[in-house]
């Protein structure tokens, strides 16, 4: 199983019972740049700490399934077409067979993340179970989250179009409006 969640503001007790709660035996961290200056217990040293200190592993994949390309103006159809960005989701998909995996952006809600736009897009493509730890302690399955950035697009009907096709437009729209673009 993948899942995923945004740490927030969260006090890292909170964000340690969450993951618990969740079953997680792997944080993947990805974050193009694994600190927070707000947030300190979120540094990837600190977090690596206290995850060891739960008893959960950590893994940083922020270089490959990050948000952020480093100033080359990417979206992020062009971001998972790289071969890197291939390998580090094999990589994820492989360690769910393994045991509960968690993707780890800042982001409270999953739609307001790449975590869910870029990256758990990608991976229910490939057939993967998603579901996302929330803030308030419950669950959102994947399916549920596109079905509310359907919503949110126009809806999900349409006599020419997919839910594949639907949804691919849904994810772009979603992705300039969180670049700052209109959505």
């Amino acid at each position: 199983m993948i899942k995923t969640i945004g740490h927030s503001t969260h006090p890292i007790e909170r964000f340690v019972d969450l993951l618990k709660k969740g079953g997680v035996g792997l944080l993947v961290d990805v974050r193009s740049t694994p600190f927070s200056r707000r947030h300190p217990q979120f540094g990837k040293e600190r977090l690596a700490r206290s995850l060891e200190a739960a008893g959960i592993a950590y893994a940083w994949e922020g270089m490959a399934l990050g948000g952020k390309d480093g100033g080359k103006g990417a979206n992020y159809t062009e971001a998972a077409a790289r071969p890197a960005f291939h390998d580090a989701l094999a990589r994820v998909i492989a360690r769910s067979t393994e045991t509960t995996v968690c993707l780890m952006c800042a982001e409270k809600e999953p739609l307001d993340c790449h975590r869910t736009v870029l990256v758990s897009r990608r991976l229910a493509e490939r057939g993967a179970a998603i579901e996302h730890l929330l803030a308030d302690g419950g669950t959102r399955p994947h399916t549920a989250v596109e079905d509310a950035l359907l919503a949110k697009n126009g809806g999900g009907a349409d006599l020419f179009e997919d839910r594949a096709q639907l949804l691919a437009r849904a994810y772009d729209a979603r992705e300039r409006a969180m670049k700052g673009g209109s959505a």
